[in-house]
């Protein structure tokens, strides 16, 4: 969970009262979080990383404020506009198609400030911005450059810049290859022949997302006019990311402006802080709960959550509105309102209950199933191993010499090795022999694990084993061995022709109600492209067909 580290003091001048350090250690845990450090002056609190309003502790002063009733109910931030515009050309529509744009005035740069603006661009990057993947966060100085701002895609080497803590001019390439952030986030940008930029009227650069920002607009302690950039693939966390940072620095006493963003066919005034509304369902809310609170109950629990709330206009007066700040990422379903109603009355103050009926447990037939193999695997001397479900195409199917099919693709994936859900289990394993080429052969591990199809979950147990000896005869008795420890006898094996195995060498078990796997002899072809270099054999069976 994020970690939040900050001083007492400052966090009460925020506040704008002092409390009990004990009184502000209890309730905080309320919120969701743990505080793992209290010496002194100086707190550290882990927050669920569902809150990346949290993440800071003006965030978290914010929301104090509210669940200690000093200032309940949706917090209001005065917007004003000013003549800022960022244009934003169709060449990043396939890079980085996503800016976010706001300007604050009159921020006090003080150490517990600048050390809160760094730790919460850290932690964003982190978890909304998936490692600056889908969200890329730039602070600058807004004082040293001038608008109109761009916001385009260049050649690698089409213009120079220092970037952030260097004092040579580099090209983008060359910050990609020499600077250390450049090195880290170069992933980012991989596969593209253009690279996104932030200029100004004068081509002085303040950004080179997600990479790095230049050293032209770096913040200091003299700084007092802070333009935000945010730029990513998906507009919604960009702008919650904009909102988030806009807010926190609003708790300072910043002043917020508006900037025009101009893409080419639609324009957006950011930040937008305007709420939006739910609709709470008071009798779900009282059903899920066990409760039986009025709709001023709720409506008061959830002002102290920092939310404000209005009768439906409709004729249901079980129905209440409810307005969500624009900085909530968290609030994506009623259910959410409903667990914020809970915290709002207090956790604490549920009475226990016994459970209403007895029930037991037992173990589902086809885990038990999955339990025997496993004992039969290990002892014969195979090690499981448990991998990721989520894999790609080249691994799950150019690499074992299929055409690309029918599989679920991740719509934000954290990295390129992460794009679907595997369709089999034989690739993963093959990856797990790639990182161990320093180990002693042989070797022989084996896997129980869903894989996804056609949007169905199936259960299936795969297995590897790499020697110089590995043959068609020893994967086939293995087979035979299996089959007969569940007291299968009613089956065939039958030769087929698979493109990851070798012809001749590959056979199907089926039972007499349709296939149940795949065993075989790897080809040379799907060995040499997970650069492995010994003989394979490899299984593949449906856990099902053993007994369910």
């Amino acid at each position: 969970m994020p970690t939040i580290s900050m001083s007492f003091k400052d966090l009460c001048e925020l506040l704008g009262t002092n409390v009990e350090k004990e009184q502000f250690v209890e309730k905080v845990a309320m919120l969701g979080s743990d505080v793992s450090k209290c010496e002194g002056d100086e707190l550290e609190i882990e927050f669920f990383p569902d809150r990346p309003d949290l993440y800071s502790v003006e965030g978290v002063a914010r929301a104090m404020r509210s669940f200690l009733g000093f200032e309940s109910g949706l917090k209001q931030y005065s917007l004003k506009k000013s003549d800022i515009v960022m244009n934003v050309e169709d060449s990043v529509s396939g890079i980085r198609p996503y800016v976010g744009a706001a300007l604050i005035k009159g921020v006090k740069m003080t150490d517990p400030l600048i050390q809160s603006v760094m730790g919460i661009q850290e932690k964003l990057h982190l978890t909304l911005g998936r490692k600056r993947v889908k969200v890329a966060i730039g602070v600058h100085d807004y004082d040293h450059v001038e608008p109109p701002f761009t916001y385009k895609a260049i050649d690698p080497e089409g213009v120079t810049f220092v970037p952030l803590f260097k004092d040579e001019e580099m090209d983008l390439a060359e910050i990609l290859r020499k600077h250390e952030k450049g090195i880290d986030y170069a992933f980012t940008l991989e596969g593209f022949d253009r690279y996104p930029i932030i200029i100004d009227r004068n081509w002085d650069v303040l950004s080179f997302p997600p990479i790095i920002n230049g050293e032209l607009t770096a913040v200091t302690e003299t700084t007092t006019n802070l333009f935000l950039d945010v730029t990513g693939n998906d507009a919604k966390t960009v702008y919650y990311a904009l909102n988030i940072l806009a807010t926190m620095l609003a708790e300072r006493g910043g002043q917020i402006y508006t900037v025009e963003v101009k893409y080419p066919d639609r324009i957006e005034i950011l930040p937008d802080l305007d709420a939006r509304d739910m609709e709470l369902d008071i009798s779900m809310t009282n059903r899920f709960l066990g409760t039986d609170f009025s709709i001023d109950n709720i409506s008061l629990y959830l002002s102290k959550m920092g939310f404000d709330t209005i009768p439906s206009e409709r004729d249901n007066k079980n129905i209440l509105i409810v307005k969500i700040p624009a900085y909530r990422t968290d609030i994506l379903h009623t259910v959410d309102l409903i667990e914020d109603v809970a915290v709002g009355y207090g956790y604490d103050n549920f009475s226990t209950l016994l459970p209403q009926s007895m029930t037991f447990g037992e173990t589902r037939p086809l885990e038990e199933i999955c339990e025997h193999i496993k004992y039969f695997f290990v002892g014969q001397g195979f090690l499981e191993v448990m991998t990721l479900a989520l894999s790609n195409d080249d691994d799950q199917f150019r690499k074992m010499g299929m055409p690309v099919g029918e599989r679920v693709i991740i719509k934000n994936p954290i990295s390129k090795d992460h794009t679907n859900i595997r369709v089999w289990l034989l690739p993963t394993l093959l990856n797990i022999l790639k990182s161990n080429l320093h180990r002693d052969l042989p070797q022989r591990i084996f896997e129980v694990g869903d894989i996804v199809l056609n949007g169905n979950n199936f259960r299936k147990v795969g297995g590897l084993a790499i020697h110089r000896k590995a043959s068609f005869t020893e994967i086939k008795g293995l087979v035979k061995s299996l089959l007969s420890a569940f007291g299968i006898n009613d089956y065939d094996i039958v030769p087929v022709e698979h493109p990851s195995f070798v012809v001749g060498r590959t056979g199907q078990v089926v039972f007499s109600k349709g296939p149940a796997g795949i065993f075989g002899e790897l080809h040379p072809r799907t060995i040499t492209r997970f650069s492995l270099g010994n003989p394979i054999i490899a299984f593949e069976f449906n856990v099902g067909a053993f007994g369910l």
